[in-house]
C-alpha cells in the first residue's frame, strides 16, 4: 500500500475544528505517514506529529483574550495582529511547551504551504526536525496579506499559503501521497465568492502586486480546489471531513464559548466518520 497522508486547510480559528478532528485520530491510534498544513492546518496540524492531545484547543482558550496573543494592539505595536513573538516563542518553547522530541522521532512528514511575496507562487517547505526555523515556517503560513509582515525563511519572502493553495490537495499527491484524509473548514456546500473589498486590499497591497494578483483571483483557485477534492473523493483517493456546517469561530476569534464550540464540532465529525475511516485506510 502506498503513502497515505493528510491535507489541512486553513481559515484562522475555524482551524480549532482541524485540531478536534487531530486529537480523536491521536486518540485512537490512526496513523497516517504525513501532513500538508497550510495556515491554521499547519498551526494545529503540528500537533498531530508531537501527539499533543489538546494542547490546540488549552492554549487557545488560555489566551484568545490576551492582547499579546491576537489583537489590534499587537497589530499597531508590531505590524502583525497574531503576535509574532508571543504565539511562535512563548507559547511554543515556555507557556504550553512543544514536545520537540516526539515530533522529530514521529516519522510522519510534516509540510507547510506559504506564499512568495515576490512572484504570487506557492512555496512548500519539508520541516524534518523543529527548531527555531520550523516556527518561522509555520509562522509564515499563517501570515495573513493585509495584518502581518511577510516573514523571511531562507531568503524568501514569504505570507499566508492559503493566498495561493488553500487546499494543497495535488501537492500532496505529487509528494507519494496516493490516498489522502482532508480536513476542511468550511462545509462541504461553501463556494467561495469574490471579496467587496478587494478594491481597498489592491491599493493596501500596491507594494506586493504578486500578492494582490493571488488574492484576486484566489475564489476561483479556491473553488477549483474544493472541487478537485471532491472528484478525489468519488475516485476513493480522498476522505473528507468538514463540517456539518457554518462553525461558531470566525477567522479571529476571541470568544471561549466559540472556540470550544468549534473544537467540538470537529471532534464529532472525526468520532462520527472513524469507523468509515478506518475501513478506507485499511482498503
Amino acid at each position: 500500500m502506498g503513502k497515505m497522508g493528510m491535507v489541512l486547510e486553513g481559515g484562522g480559528l475555524r482551524g480549532i475544528f482541524t485540531a478536534g478532528v487531530i486529537d480523536v485520530l491521536l486518540q485512537n491510534d490512526v496513523r497516517l505517514d504525513g501532513l500538508v498544513g497550510v495556515s491554521a492546518g499547519a498551526c494545529f496540524g503540528c500537533n498531530y506529529p508531537s501527539k499533543q492531545v489538546s494542547r490546540a484547543l488549552r492554549y487557545n482558550l488560555t489566551y484568545c483574550k490576551d492582547r499579546r496573543y491576537c489583537s489590534w494592539w499587537s497589530f499597531v505595536r508590531t505590524g502583525d495582529l497574531f503576535g509574532a513573538d508571543f504565539c511562535y516563542r512563548e507559547v511554543p518553547l515556555m507557556l504550553d511547551p512543544f514536545d520537540s522530541k516526539a515530533f522529530d522521532e514521529s516519522n510522519v512528514e510534516f509540510w507547510v504551504v506559504c506564499t512568495d511575496v515576490n512572484t504570487g507562487e506557492p512555496v512548500y517547505h519539508l520541516c524534518p526536525t523543529v527548531d527555531n526555523n520550523t516556527f518561522e515556517w509555520i509562522r509564515a503560513s499563517a501570515s495573513m496579506p493585509l495584518v502581518s509582515h511577510p516573514v523571511e525563511c531562507d531568503g524568501k519572502q514569504l505570507l499566508d499559503g492559503g493566498i495561493v493553495d488553500p487546499i494543497p490537495l495535488q501537492f500532496a499527491e505529487q509528494c507519494g501521497y496516493e490516498r489522502n484524509l482532508v480536513v476542511l473548514t468550511q462545509p462541504r456546500n461553501y463556494e467561495k465568492r469574490p471579496s467587496k473589498t478587494m478594491p481597498l486590499m489592491r491599493s493596501t497591497l500596491r507594494k506586493q502586486p504578486a500578492v494582490a494578483r493571488a488574492m484576486e483571483v484566489r475564489p476561483q483557485v479556491y473553488n477549483q480546489e474544493k472541487a478537485y477534492v471532491m472528484e478525489r473523493e468519488r475516485a476513493d483517493a480522498a476522505f473528507v471531513l468538514c463540517p456539518d456546517g457554518p462553525l461558531s469561530a470566525r477567522r479571529v476569534e476571541h470568544d471561549p464559548h466559540h472556540i470550544t464550540e468549534t473544537y467540538f464540532a470537529g471532534v464529532k465529525v472525526a468520532e462520527r466518520e472513524l469507523g468509515r475511516l478506518r475501513e478506507w485506510l485499511a482498503g
